[in-house]
């Protein structure tokens, strides 16, 4: 009975958002609080809710004060140089705009952490997706199956959590993985060229020409400064359609010089800039990825220290500060939100034992006859479930059962591990993953259209690397 509820919540919840009869925080809340009641266990809600809001709250704290830092560096010019340089790889090409967020999303990936990934990729690229009119679920789709690929690394979590659980070396489950791995991520590369000429046929082929004064028959969309202010005259980049048809994102200068809440885009002469804190910025911000990756200090912490310093070396004045603050807060709100809301959904599924009960029936239904091919049936199942679950509970709960019914077949718990990562592509559009309302939020899309654009892809990439791992023998 627990099963078919636990398949039931999630697939309500999905129904739901993608047809956008409701709003992912009140689904997330509702649903579950429905389902608790449902069988028979409401009294029990409030105890669930707080469990879960207890185990989430190290995450919403993190994600609260890391898009406060990141979005101070962003407002102090320290991203600018990538912008820059992206903008002169991608010449307002397309296809070489969404090749640069698959590429740019898989660097910044290298911290093992996808909120901060996600932040950048998306201050970084969201004012040239509005600007040439290209659409955002592409942005996000390719950012977050990009990091989803890179996520296993041993410090991005699942690996050092199939480590644990199997008592493996996190060494001996990754590196043998890296040729895969590597196949994954050409074919989130090789994805973003297609769609990428998928929106080059739909808007036109672009050239990005910097001019000072724009001709009659040029749209002008400017890079403006702060919420929706446009840039002095001269300091727009001027885009010329070349050819194409359609497109066109409906919005006038000042809308589209309007990009991520707090991005101040390229202007050279916005007043949050700190040109001569520029060295300290981007020392901090090493430093600080340096010490999240060391495990110096819990990573809220870390971010906590961070933004504290970051607020107070690059404005001194507590006014500026506030201003700041109230720059970012409209983000920080909702990824806060939804964070909480999702500890409702996480503490009812696993409280009320629907995890439990899910997992045992699905390994149940393997046939004995798949015995010795459990690597492969690691990996398929993988996909669907870190997709449906949390990290947490498919490396701590079903994987030593699956590992356990290899070992019956003489599978090795090392082939089980390295097959369990192959659906980190998928898991990272998961909605039981904070990082990912990061990711639409920034982007302002749609968690539903996300979904619906992002899961087949991802779905498709995951299996590309299961694919690669049996042809190299690592499954």
């Amino acid at each position: 009975m627990l099963t078919v509820l636990g398949f039931a919540m999630i697939a309500t919840f999905l129904v739901l958002i993608m047809m956008k009869r409701m709003s992912p925080i009140a689904a997330l809340v509702l649903i579950p609080a429905l389902f608790c009641v449902a069988v028979g266990q409401g009294a029990q809600l409030g105890d669930y809710v707080l469990d879960g809001v207890g185990k989430l709250a190290p995450t919403a704290a993190m994600l609260m004060f890391a898009i406060v830092y990141f979005g101070v560096m962003i407002d102090v010019g320290l991203f600018d140089p990538i912008v820059r340089a992206i903008l002169r790889f991608c010449k307002a090409d397309p296809v070489r705009v969404v090749v640069g967020t698959a590429v740019l999303a898989a660097i910044v990936s290298l911290d093992g952490d996808g909120s901060t990934t996600f932040m950048i990729t998306v201050s970084a690229m969201y004012p040239l997706y509005k600007r040439l009119g290209m659409s955002l679920v592409v942005l996000t789709g390719v950012a977050a199956t990009a990091n989803g690929v890179m996520n296993t690394l041993p410090w991005g979590g699942p690996t050092a959590r199939a480590a644990t659980a199997l008592k493996l070396d996190a060494g001996d489950i990754f590196v043998p993985m890296i040729p895969a791995l590597a196949v994954g991520l050409l074919f989130v590369i090789a994805l973003a060229y297609v769609l990428g000429r998928r929106e080059r046929k739909r808007i036109g082929y672009l050239t990005l020409d910097q001019a000072l004064a724009p001709e009659a028959d040029e749209e002008t969309v400017l890079v403006g400064a702060g919420a929706g202010a446009g840039a002095g005259k001269g300091e727009g980049d001027v885009v010329r359609r070349a050819g194409g048809g359609g497109g066109a994102s409906g919005e006038g200068p000042a809308e589209a010089a309007a990009g991520v809440p707090g991005f101040q885009g390229l202007d050279p002469d916005r007043a949050t800039l700190r040109p001569r804190l520029y060295w300290f910025n981007a020392a901090l911000t090493v430093g600080l990825l340096t010490a999240m990756i060391l495990e110096v200090l819990p990573i809220p912490v870390l971010f906590l220290i961070g933004a504290a310093l970051a607020l107070t070396v690059n404005f001194p004045r507590p006014a500026d500060q506030k201003e700041r603050l109230a720059a970012h807060a409209d983000n920080v709100l909702n990824v806060s939100g939804m964070v909480f809301a999702a500890a409702v959904f996480t503490g009812v599924l696993t409280g009320t034992g629907m995890v439990k009960h899910m997992a045992d029936w699905l390994v149940g239904a393997i046939p004995d006859a798949m015995g010795p091919h459990m690597a492969l049936v690691t990996g398929v199942l993988s996909l669907p479930l870190t997709y449906f679950m949390s990290n947490d509970g498919f490396y701590f709960g079903v994987l030593p059962v699956l590992a356990e019914a290899g070992a019956a077949h003489g599978v090795s718990p090392l082939e089980i591990a390295r097959a369990s990562l192959v659906g980190q592509a998928l898991h990272m559009s998961s909605p039981l993953v904070p990082a990912v309302y990061v990711l639409v939020g920034m982007a302002k899309v749609e968690f539903g259209d996300h979904t619906r654009f992002t899961v087949k892809w991802a779905a498709l990439t995951s299996l590309v690397v299961l694919a690669a791992a049996v042809l190299f023998g690592l499954v």
